[in-house]
């Protein structure tokens, strides 16, 4: 009979512990990136349509999304148009709890679209 001296059992332990806290601790920023290109999709999308709204009702659409998804409240939207097409962005920050501290992450979306 061979003995077992439960190395092979804590080396699993570790490796398994290593993997839960790193999902846990991604999971903030998965949300963060998500909530950016959801955004950034509504964006888009607004901008598909913008021949047909005024920048008052781009600006309020766009708002009303980022509420939804939680983004901060110090995103404002800009809007600028020309003859040839549109350009929407923002800027705004993100503030990611780590176990060694807090990580800020800074987004910017921007898009453009022509007529």
């Amino acid at each position: 009979m061979v003995s077992r001296r439960g190395r092979s059992t804590l080396g699993c332990l570790i490796v398994l512990l290593l993997i839960v806290s790193g999902a846990y601790f991604g999971y903030e920023f998965l949300d963060a990136y998500y909530r950016y290109y959801t955004l950034r999709d509504a964006m888009a999308q607004e901008a598909r349509f913008a021949e047909n709204r005024s920048d008052a009702v781009v600006r309020r659409r766009i708002r009303a999304k980022a509420d939804s998804l939680g983004v901060p409240d110090d995103a404002v939207f800009r809007v600028r148009r020309n003859r040839s097409g549109i350009a929407i962005w923002t800027e705004y920050t993100e503030t990611v709890r780590l176990p060694i501290g807090t990580k800020r992450l800074t987004f910017e979306p921007l898009v453009q679209r022509e007529f």
